[in-house]
């Protein structure tokens, strides 16, 4: 096949649920992505949060081409070494006895949603089986995950959502405690919200969910897709908050960009999720296992993830350089290289407009919104690439804000 696959092509030939940039990435090495025309760029994006240690790190490579020449995939008729592996290093790794295996983050929290109602069924009757969220939360595009998203567009023109599930605020206990009672078989919770605007969650909200649901015989849901496997600073991000929860869901960075997806949870509650309760065809397939323990074994030391922690604070600094100069910035916030750039009241909704811009000039960014810039870079991007990598970003921000100032003169 000689044809060439120009960005024509997607509109020509793919569903419309995306609206991709136009260039076309074609090699990555590290923090760096060259496109089809040779142009080079500083990826601060990471896949959304995927690419932990950037593109085709030598680890992950290794891992692939050695597994690739063992065995791909047996089906879950069978076990595989690398599954057995890496289920047993993510529970000596974490607060978990059980490992499920899936493909993505999607399916993770699917099936910690259906375990925790099953697991509810089993011990207290048909009648326990509210979940509760939270607003602006997301948890996957299944539609039981889009329903427990707090998100209302992704759930609306599909039919009638799911039953039994509420959403309370985030970071707002009491509008918790107006919620929980009894027929509440989980609360599920971000750490930190990221498709909510990357905010944090307080210390004493967490501490406050983990004693509502002992006081309720409710579990407690930690959706850590985006923000585990060292995105945070820590291995999971409820090690830096000293709240563990009952199920615990994993995927984004868990593979370093191959689909790779995992539930963990105990001995108390694996067994409702017994012979024939649910399924995945690929999970645990053997190549995205040996790949995904590569990842694990790499970023859960010391060097890696006290790296994150200096990388933050190199990110924030640079990012309040760029808003003395051009005040586009309400507030900068997030967790380790997870971070959001809120936009003043002034750039409101405009921080998708500043992707092109930072594409035009060199470097790939996300947004959480309308208002909120994201950045999710590699958990090892070297310094240097920050520093270049920000003064790119500068020079785009620089640009939207010339195009407000003419906007502004051209209505006056």
């Amino acid at each position: 096949m000689t044809h060439t696959p120009v960005r024509s092509d997607f509109d020509q030939y793919m569903v419309p649920n995306y609206s991709p940039q136009q260039v076309i990435p074609v090699r990555g090495e590290g923090s760096r992505l060259w496109d089809q025309q040779g142009k080079e760029y500083i990826d601060f994006a990471g896949g959304i949060a995927v690419n932990g240690l950037g593109h085709c790190h030598p680890v992950l490579v290794n891992a692939l081409k050695e597994q690739a020449d063992k065995l791909w995939h047996l089906s879950n008729v069978y076990t595989n070494e690398p599954a057995l592996n890496l289920a047993r290093t993510l529970v000596e790794h974490s607060f978990a006895d059980k490992v499920y295996m899936c493909n993505s983050g999607g399916e993770a929290n699917e099936a910690a949603l259906k375990l925790a109602r099953r697991w509810a069924y089993d011990q207290h009757g048909e009648n326990k089986d509210r979940i509760i969220s939270f607003r602006q939360s997301f948890h996957g595009r299944t539609f039981f995950t889009v329903s427990v998203g707090g998100q209302p567009k992704y759930s609306q023109g599909f039919g009638p959502v799911p039953g039994g599930i509420v959403h309370a605020e985030f970071n707002n206990l009491d509008s918790v405690r107006e919620l929980i009672d009894a027929n509440t078989c989980a609360v599920m919770v971000e750490p930190m919200q990221g498709e909510g605007g990357l905010i944090p969650a307080t210390p004493e909200f967490l501490e406050g969910l983990r004693e509502l649901c002992d006081a309720n015989d409710a579990l407690l849901i930690f959706d850590e897709v985006q923000t585990g496997v060292g995105r945070t600073g820590a291995l999971y991000a409820y090690m830096q908050y000293g709240v563990t929860p009952d199920i615990l869901t994993t995927a984004k960075a868990l593979g370093g960009g191959f689909p790779v997806g995992a539930m963990l949870t105990t001995d108390r509650i694996a067994p409702a999720m017994g012979i024939g309760t649910h399924g995945s065809t690929y999970g645990g397939n053997a190549l995205a296992s040996a790949v995904a323990l590569a990842a694990v074994e790499y970023i859960d030391t010391p060097e890696v993830l006290e790296g994150v922690a200096r990388r933050h604070e190199l990110f924030r600094e640079q990012l309040e350089i760029i808003n003395r100069k051009h005040g586009v910035f309400k507030e900068v916030r997030g967790m380790g290289l997870l971070m959001g750039a809120q936009m003043s009241d002034e750039y409101q909704g405009r921080a998708k407009d500043i992707l092109p811009l930072a594409i035009e000039e060199g470097v790939m960014a996300l947004v959480a919104g309308p208002d909120v810039l994201r950045l999710a870079p590699s958990l090892v991007i070297p310094e240097a690439d920050i520093v270049e990598g920000m003064a790119r970003l500068d020079r785009a921000i620089a640009r939207l804000v010339a195009t407000q100032q003419t906007a502004e003169i051209a209505t006056k």
